[in-house]
């Protein structure tokens, strides 16, 4: 079947789902496969659940006209998505990056929705199946879409563009972030850069941060809004953020500095959309980070800034700076292993501890493998396991915590080591 007629039967409801657990009435069903499991195999409990149709790519699951036969279930979610994005008719702001994404797209979203009926990146879904899930969640209802966009090799970027074609772009930053991917941090900025290329090829607009000289050397060639730091200040942080934009003083529920450029990039492009200084402080007062994400939780008489849900050499950085500058009293960090480091981990690894003694914080301790290999005379544990049965004999007291690793050491888990 033609991506056109698949279109019209998506156009009578505007639903699309991949997972039976999750099956929404009258929804087109697509069949994904992966490296341990065959979509195909749930396309009958789909439409029993509810599904209209189920795309699938293997013949012997076609019994009925539900069944919709493809070359490729996955290639044609993709199609789907990019023929729908055609169809549109709204502004589309793509963004990627190493380190802050999903807490930029997010300020960009609240503060838009002041003004615009917008749809965003649900979550961090933005590889080759969420971008284009994200796309075909817009229906004729949404004015504007924020679409966010990862990688970890080359000519990902290049590929989710042309899927979803933005109309403007921002790229937060580039870091050390997939660095095994990339083959080092050169590939990194050739690889977000992917973004660029498009938006100079198909004459879009790009957001920049002008402080960031590798953006500006990036976009000369490319029609450019930047940050208006002439009004933006930084004027306190103690933990949380607080800034001034003109006359305007925001209060944010963010810590670090590092989130000062993500504040100023919803700034910035609120304003170029015409949402007012009031909306704008009113949306970025009203953000509250989630899902491990720089959280600030008070357990016991300890104070914990929970930063579980990534890590890499750039966002560790940034973060342990951060909080050696605040007024605390008896800090101390707890760091998971940074994964995808590829040949430089070790490096990087010692680096970060090296880092954490000239900062001189109260106590350090180190989790995983990596971090395992590398020399220092503070705790170190090669597993969550082993780490779990210390802290159970050396309860938590009175401490200011940073937790900080890359998501699959699941660092959260700490929460409930301490009572």
């Amino acid at each position: 079947m033609k991506i056109s007629e698949i279109y019209k039967l998506y156009k009578k409801h505007y639903l699309v789902d991949t997972d039976t657990r999750k099956i929404r009435k009258n929804t087109l069903f697509f069949a994904l496969k992966g490296d341990h499991f065959n979509g195909n195999k749930f396309a009958e409990k789909a439409l029993n659940l509810g599904a209209k149709y189920a795309i699938v790519d293997e013949e012997a699951y076609r019994t009925n006209e539900n069944f919709i036969l493809v070359d490729n279930v996955l290639n044609t979610l993709q199609k789907l998505a990019n023929y729908h994005r055609k169809h549109l008719g709204i502004p589309i702001i793509a963004l990627t990056g190493s380190n802050g994404k999903t807490t930029t797209k997010e300020l960009i979203n609240t503060v838009l929705h002041k003004k615009y009926n917008t749809v965003a990146t649900v979550g961090n879904l933005n590889n080759h199946i969420g971008v284009p899930l994200t796309l075909l969640s817009m229906t004729p209802k949404h004015e504007m879409g924020i679409v966010e966009m990862g990688a970890n090799h080359q000519k990902e970027i290049e590929f989710l563009s042309a899927i979803c074609e933005p109309d403007y772009g921002f790229i937060t930053n580039f870091g050390k972030a997939h660095l095994e991917g990339f083959g080092g941090v050169a590939g990194v900025i050739q690889g977000k850069s992917e973004l660029y290329t498009f938006l100079k090829t198909n004459h879009k607009i790009a957001f920049v941060n002008p402080d960031d000289k590798i953006q500006i050397e990036k976009t000369k060639e490319i029609e450019s809004i930047h940050f208006d730091l002439k009004n933006l200040k930084l004027l306190e942080v103690n933990p949380f953020l607080r800034i001034t934009y003109k006359n305007t003083t925001i209060q944010s529920n963010l810590i670090g500095k590092y989130n000062f450029s993500n504040i100023a990039a919803a700034i910035t492009i609120g304003t170029y959309f015409k949402v007012n200084e009031k909306a704008i402080k009113e949306a970025i007062e009203s953000y509250i980070p989630k899902n491990n994400r720089s959280q600030i939780i008070n357990k016991q008489s300890n104070t914990i800034i929970l930063d579980a849900y990534n890590a890499n050499p750039s966002s560790m950085k940034v973060a342990l700076e951060n909080f050696a500058t605040l007024p605390h009293e008896n800090k101390m960090v707890i760091l998971g292993d940074m994964f995808e480091l590829g040949t430089d981990s070790f490096t990087e690894h010692q680096t970060i501890i090296n880092l954490c003694d000239s900062l001189q914080f109260s106590q350090q301790y180190f989790i995983g493998k990596n971090f395992y290999k590398c020399k220092t005379n503070k705790q170190k544990f090669e597993t969550f396991a082993d780490f779990e049965n210390y802290i159970k004999k050396n309860p938590l007291k009175n401490l200011s915590i940073l937790i900080k690793g890359s998501r699959g050491m699941q660092l959260e888990r700490i929460l409930d080591l301490i009572n």
